[in-house]
């Protein structure tokens, strides 16, 4: 595209401190800070100081699923709204926080339509992998939603990091020609999401999905210490040849890889494993880093419904917060707290299902521990005030607790929670049993009717 002489006096004009490249920002802008990994720190230092020393006001910050800490410094910089709000579409422990102040706000996404959203954004600011010798910045493992912001953003202002692997696949790279200005950031280290050990509930559930997934099956992993312990009880067991197509790449698929247990011989994108975007430890990062086995691909096309039922024995699993006797699952709230998102939960629950062979699973603890020691049942009669819905019960197909799995597809109201109340801890089950008779979804003579 052009001559290397042009290409480095180009990113020489291009080039500027941090202090020089925000000072574009202009008060009641929304910039976006990006996707994942890509979130900047270089910038968003930048840009607290001209919001300490009151220079912008109105501007909303808008980003999903951070991992690295930003934009912490802009939020602990200013004190109001009235400065900065915030816009996030999954929240995170820092988000949480933001949000109990009333300073960060959620926006609903189904995960394969997030490109589309993005309808303009005046500066997008976003950490990349160094430019190569075509003038292409990769964009790192995070394709997630980057193309449908690039195409939204007036001005793209680019922080080099060299940590940042360079993630090979589909609407990876950023050429230098749509850039507006770079900085070269202090190269701070990849965020790394230590693995949780498993607790027994996990393993109890981890041995009850894995002995319902087959030789030959895609796999879709979350994060999680559950998630991990699938991952680790697949690969010490007699499963083989399966493959990854996933939103989010996870250290377990690098447990897998090297067990010999992801050969990739499937049905379409023969060979790789696919993911939108990757959080986990350095040695996850080192795994992506210039490798043709994984591919990062935007998630309009990694959770496109489409795709996902299209992949022969397709396995989803998914976790949640709680559910309700109808099978409602709820994913993303505490009542009216947020706390998390929608991801690709749905996305993933309804291709999975669609799937020649497929299988969709929602995993939960049967009880969690109160503050006064008590346990409370995470499957209720009827979900929280204030409860939002992530997976309506229309499509929900398994829910597995640590006392086994329900299978919801095709089953009455009253076979569902005689399903559900079977799988919930046996110290509540009376309870659920007549609290489904108040709700007229429980006959004790149903069964005596088919």
């Amino acid at each position: 595209m052009y001559a290397i002489a042009s290409l480095s006096e180009m990113y020489r004009k291009k080039l500027v401190t941090p202090a020089q490249a925000v000072s574009v920002v202009k008060s009641g802008q929304r910039v976006s800070y990006g996707f994942g990994c890509s979130v900047p720190l270089d910038l968003d230092r930048a840009l607290a100081e001209r919001i300490r020393n009151g220079e912008l006001q109105g501007l909303e910050i808008c980003y999903t699923t951070t991992l690295q800490e930003a934009p912490y410094a802009v939020y602990t910089a200013s004190d109001s709204n009235e400065q900065v709000r915030f816009m996030s579409g999954h929240f995170n422990g820092f988000d949480r926080n933001m949000n109990k102040d009333g300073r960060c706000w959620f926006m609903p996404i189904l995960l394969n339509e997030l490109p589309k959203y993005w309808r303009h954004i005046d500066v997008l600011m976003i950490q990349v992998h160094p430019m190569d010798k075509w003038g292409n910045f990769n964009l790192g493992p995070q394709a997630g939603d980057l193309i449908g912001e690039l195409k939204a953003a007036d001005i793209v202002i680019v922080e080099v990091n060299k940590n940042i692997p360079k993630a090979l696949g589909y609407e990876t790279e950023l050429n230098l020609a749509n850039v507006d200005y770079i900085i070269e950031g202090s190269n701070s280290p990849m965020p790394c999401i230590p693995n949780k050990p498993a607790s027994d509930a996990d393993n109890k559930i981890a041995d009850i999905v894995v002995s319902m997934i087959e030789d030959s099956s895609m796999l879709q992993l979350g994060i999680g210490s559950l998630p991990s312990a699938i991952g680790t009880k697949l690969a010490q067991s007699d499963v083989g040849d399966l493959s990854g197509h996933t939103e989010m790449l996870v250290d377990s698929y690098v447990d897998l890889y090297e067990a010999g247990k992801i050969t990739g011989n499937k049905n379409r994108d023969k060979g790789k494993i696919m993911y939108g975007f990757a959080g986990g430890t350095q040695r996850l990062y080192d795994f992506i880093d210039n490798n043709q086995v994984v591919f990062n691909a935007p998630v309009s096309y990694v959770n496109n419904i489409g795709v996902v039922s299209g992949i022969d024995k397709f396995i989803s699993i998914n976790g949640c917060v709680n559910l309700d006797l109808y099978g409602q699952v709820c994913s993303e709230t505490a009542g009216y707290r947020h706390v998390s998102g929608t991801g690709g939960q749905m996305d993933f629950a309804q291709g999975a299902f669609l799937s020649n062979g497929g299988k969709s699973f929602i995993c939960l603890h049967s009880t969690r521990s109160l503050k006064d020691g008590r346990k409370e049942s995470l499957i209720r009669p009827l979900l929280v005030e204030g409860s939002v819905v992530t997976t309506p019960r229309s499509a929900v197909h398994y829910i597995v607790t640590e006392y086994g799995y329900a299978m919801l597809k095709g089953k009455s109201t009253w076979q569902r929670a005689e399903a559900l109340i079977n799988i919930a801890h046996p110290d509540f089950r009376d309870e659920l049993i007549k609290e489904a008779e108040k709700m007229g979804i429980w006959k004790r003579s149903s069964k005596l009717m088919i």
